[in-house]
């Protein structure tokens, strides 16, 4: 089916969006909707075309989207948190010939390396101001203008939407580059439908009165399902807001917009957690549902959240190549700590570095298998062969599952090293660290002692930058040979103010392990 018709065929009177102070209805969207697709119809765009968006999450965003994956083109959403650096490469490896770009941003990405643009040959700007105007071109990229292409596309006819082959791709989404360069997972419109079924069905359980607000941007896996297509697929109302989203921003849209389910990141409810003790307390009695995603939650945290706020919240994982999760918690079944269970759709298997099946109760590296798998990575087929295989994809975190079915992550593969011959998971000693109130985040990589053996390294960000750091660390260290077998004890404690984070949330621990080397 094509995903125009799947999402109009609710209720056309009933709100699809929330943003900026406006609800619009799914009859509207449909015609602003048709409406961008005229618009690039006009702009000469073709069945496989690139299409980049560079947009904040809006009702463009969502329009453009819809209308270039059921034209048959291949949506290409690019991260605004991205330095301009990182924006021109996704645009190069892409290459997306026409791009619809927030005005606040056109010309310092242009003018960035056009060396890198070469593909683009039309830029529609999007204008949050007042007013229509014209643009001056950046040569040798002409500049549009949104508004006034629409006031023009009533004169062309109004272009068809053809169900999508089972091959045909309609969008790219670029990993988070937690372990290094992003790769383009290249996706078909029956992934989206796939996610519905699975996670959105079992999971949410929406009803057309549900409310969805997420912290995680529309250009990410995670992002795209909680705002755009379990909202829309299902009659139910997104929460739209172009702005960062703080601690402030959420707390204002939760008084306001009254969301139903918030969908975060581990690093934004610990913000949360802290913006309601310290400040202004947190209106949550709208919410019947907390997702977490992105990176393992720890478990004091979600117990933490429940406590204080009588809400659960259900940690899960999913990644880019799979689009959305594939294991979560349930409501009234969560075990904190943990990514809860397979979701019904999905196969998996833990396998030793040498592809073997690992023993029951232990460790072993994730295969996952379910029909939302993306197809490939955009022009890179090395990559593409070492993570897609013969229907498996490579998840690259290391799990254990217990006897009840619960899935137990242990870290990514690339983060997770061996101590005296055993596996240290760098997720469990930051949660064993984080139970002290004293610490604000940690991170945990490998290092090397004065022999040169394998031990593990604390990064520590203090809850009280003036409180002292040797009483901390012996703290520290009390703690983690009270809840830690010796192996997995920190040899050195780091105290920073900050951690390096990916744009959704995700600890760069690559960028850690770098610092230590060059130390």
């Amino acid at each position: 089916m094509n995903l125009f018709n799947a999402i109009f065929g609710n209720d056309s009177s009933s709100p699809a969006i929330r943003f900026d102070g406006r609800t619009i209805t799914y009859g509207e969207l449909q015609t602003e909707t048709l409406t961008m697709a005229q618009v690039m119809s006009s702009l000469g765009a073709a069945h496989g075309d690139r299409i980049a968006l560079l947009l904040h999450d809006s009702p463009e965003f969502v329009e453009a989207f819809m209308a270039t994956c059921s034209l048959g083109a291949i949506a290409v959403p690019v991260n605004m948190a991205l330095r301009a650096e990182e924006q021109c490469s996704i645009l190069h490896s892409s290459g997306a010939n026409l791009a619809f770009i927030e005005a606040e941003s056109c010309r310092a990405l242009l003018t960035h390396a056009p060396e890198k643009l070469q593909s683009l040959k039309k830029v529609v700007v999007v204008e949050r101001t007042s007013g229509k105007r014209c643009h001056d071109n950046l040569d040798p990229v002409p500049l549009l203008s949104l508004e006034l292409l629409r006031d023009e596309a009533g004169e062309t006819s109004v272009p068809e939407f053809h169900d999508p082959g089972p091959n045909d791709a309609a969008f790219i989404l670029y990993t988070s580059g937690s372990t290094g360069e992003p790769k383009g997972a290249v996706h078909r419109q029956t992934d989206i439908f796939y996610t519905n079924q699975t996670f959105c069905r079992e999971v949410l359980r929406l009803t057309t009165d549900d409310r969805l607000f997420s912290s995680s941007r529309l250009p990410f896996a995670y992002g795209l399902g909680n705002c755009f297509s379990f909202p829309l697929l299902n009659g139910a109302t997104t929460i739209l807001c172009r702005e960062k989203p703080s601690p402030d921003i959420i707390a204002r849209i939760f008084t306001e917009h009254r969301p139903t389910i918030f969908f975060g990141v581990p690093v934004i409810y610990n913000l949360l957690l802290e913006h309601h003790r310290a400040r202004r307390k947190l209106d949550c009695s709208s919410l019947r549902l907390c997702v977490s995603a992105g990176e393992a939650l720890p478990a004091h945290l979600g117990e933490e959240w429940e406590h204080e706020f009588g809400v659960q919240l259900l940690d899960g994982i999913g990644s880019t190549e799979m689009l959305h999760m594939f294991m979560s918690n349930h409501e009234n079944e969560v075990r904190y700590g943990s990514s809860g269970r397979l979701l019904k759709g999905y196969e998996a298997r833990l396998v030793d570095e040498y592809g073997e099946p690992t023993p029951a109760n232990t460790e072993g590296h994730l295969w996952i298998k379910g029909e939302s798998a993306a197809m490939y990575y955009w022009e890179k087929s090395e990559a593409t062969a070492n993570t897609f295989v013969d229907g498996w994809v490579r998840t690259g975190d290391l799990y254990r599952c217990d006897s009840d079915g619960y899935w137990y992550h242990m870290g990514r593969s690339d983060d997770c090293f061996k101590s005296s011959g055993r596996w240290v998971s760098p997720v469990e000693v930051e949660g064993a660290l984080l139970r002290h109130t004293g610490v604000a985040r940690a991170a945990v990589v490998e290092d090397f002692d004065s022999n040169q053996l394998p031990c593990a390294c604390a990064f520590v960000v203090k809850q009280d930058v003036e409180s002292d750091s040797a009483q901390l660390e012996h703290e520290l260290r009390k703690l983690a040979a009270e809840s830690l077998p010796r192996f997995k004890q920190p040899r050195r404690y780091l105290f920073v103010t900050e951690l390096p984070y990916t744009a959704t949330g995700k600890i760069q621990r690559f960028k850690l392990r770098q610092e230590l080397k060059s130390a």
